[in-house]
């Protein structure tokens, strides 16, 4: 049997298989700044963090790793 993936780490796999640009999900970067998801989404629209859409999705996107780490650094 199939181990099952989440749908934005199918998404994250492939486009970092294909980017120079490595990407994270609202819920990776969340934990990596100690955040939940959801507090993580207020953290992106108050900081205006670069958001890496999704295609055929208007609510669901990516975040920049390298922000992410910068912030964690800086933090």
């Amino acid at each position: 049997m199939q181990a099952f993936e989440d749908w934005n780490l199918k998404v994250k796999k492939t486009f970092n298989a294909t980017s120079n640009e490595v990407v994270l999900t609202l819920t990776e970067a969340g934990k990596s700044l100690g955040l939940s998801k959801d507090n993580m989404k207020l953290y992106v629209d108050k900081h205006n963090l670069t958001k890496v859409p999704i295609a055929r999705s208007v609510h669901r996107y990516l975040l920049l790793k390298s922000e992410i780490d910068e912030i964690a650094r800086n933090g």
